[in-house]
């Protein structure tokens, strides 16, 4: 038995969806279609968070908020983020069944942690509707975690606590100090700092650095460290306790934690 209860996991960027591509081209898309440029780095900025609030988010970028000052004849408003999210979430629905390949190691790391007793949670910035299309894609190749709280649930999503505290309750499991929360985003380490968990950024197959697994098998540790590196002070400064590379190198983390708890 571990002295960890469970793990809450992120999907795309965590547990599918290496480097975290099915929301970027759709966010881009999405702007498009009220004729205002964006690109796939301001995209990736807000990256974790609810996707309306990431869309606000892209809406307040200075370059967005002059591109719609000069269509429109005013500056965006919380209405404008509205009709872009309406535009947005069908978009996403369509396209994020083609990005759904689990991140290598997760069915792996899953079971080694349910052959220690561990429940596994999930938390996400997408909506129930777009996880709708994820759900049974994951669970075809072997992912099937125990609960699932989407972003539009509950009344507030991340970086607040309310989506780790609804695992909590799904799960059965506390104190939050015995909970792990696996993370690619800001938003997503926040959260798990809000509800006090123990929490793990991983950087290579997330939306930090962005890079399939080809891309990165094609570079050099010298090009690829700088990468890691970026990644790992993003999310530093989002409160995670421990960074990894990916899911894959989670059990070798928790064994050293249990480890050292037992000196």
């Amino acid at each position: 038995m571990s002295k960890f209860k469970a793990v809450v996991f992120d999907w795309a960027g965590t547990t599918i969806d290496f480097g975290s591509f099915a929301p970027m081209g759709v966010f881009v898309a999405a702007f498009e279609r009220f004729g205002i440029e964006t690109s796939i780095e301001d995209a990736r900025g807000p990256m974790g968070a609810p996707k309306w609030h990431h869309i606000d988010a892209m809406m307040k970028l200075p370059a967005v908020v002059d591109q719609w000052t000069a269509k429109y004849g005013r500056a965006p408003q919380k209405t404008d983020v509205d009709e872009v999210y309406a535009v947005f979430v069908p978009m996403n629905e369509e396209v994020v069944a083609d990005y759904a390949t689990l991140v290598p190691g997760t069915k792996d790391v899953v079971d080694w942690l349910r052959d220690r007793g561990m429940k596994i949670g999930s938390t996400t910035g997408y909506t129930r509707s777009i996880m709708e299309r994820v759900l049974p894609l994951a669970a075809e190749q072997g992912y099937a975690p125990d609960n699932l709280v989407c972003a539009d649930d509950l009344p507030e999503g991340r970086p607040g606590p309310l989506m780790m505290y609804k695992c909590f309750v799904d799960l059965v499991v506390y104190p939050p100090s015995a909970v792990i929360k696996v993370d690619d985003t800001e938003p997503g380490i926040a959260e798990g700092v809000a509800a006090g968990c123990v929490t793990v950024g991983v950087t290579l197959s997330g939306n930090a650095v962005g890079k399939t697994p080809e891309d990165l098998a094609a570079m050099s540790e010298a090009e690829t460290a700088p990468l890691r590196a970026k990644a790992t002070e993003l999310l530093a400064a989002a409160g995670a306790d421990h960074v990894i590379d990916t899911i894959a190198d989670l059990p070798a983390l928790i064994e050293r934690l249990e480890a050292q708890a037992e000196k």
